[in-house]
């Protein structure tokens, strides 16, 4: 019963994301897409070290689907010249090297991405518009 997908645990982080999602700022949500990226990762390297083949592609599919979906959508070209087109060429290589490691069920490819999602998901972190303010005097 416990650690099932349909526990009332499980159900509440489900509707605390969602609230989360509904109040969050613009730098939140990308903060937020990182995370589930991530965490997607993670489960799915944990699947693959266990064998779960299916659960594995499952996780690795979730991770994929943010990284296009959300965090290269979210890119603006138009402001963010170079940068964005940088990211949006890192977010294709992470994507290529997501899928390789599904097909290789190759976990140090997934570790490997995990680490690049980290490493700008840090620097996202830093740049937080609403702690600059704080800091401000």
């Amino acid at each position: 019963m416990f650690g099932t997908r349909n526990s009332p645990a499980n159900a509440y982080a489900e509707l605390s994301r969602e609230s989360d999602v509904h109040s969050a700022s613009p730098h939140r949500l990308i903060i937020l897409l990182f995370e589930g990226a991530e965490t997607a990762i993670s489960v799915a390297r944990l699947h693959a070290t266990n064998g779960n083949i299916a659960e594995r592609s499952t996780y690795i599919s979730k991770a994929i689907d943010i990284i296009n979906n959300g965090l290269k959508v979210s890119l603006d070209k138009t402001r963010g010249g170079d940068l964005a087109e940088r990211l949006a060429a890192l977010y294709d290589y992470m994507v290529s090297r997501l899928l390789w490691a599904n097909m290789k069920n190759d976990v140090a490819t997934m570790s490997e991405v995990l680490s690049l999602l980290g490493e700008i998901h840090e620097a996202w972190k830093a740049i937080d518009p609403e702690k600059q303010q704080e800091e401000r005097p």
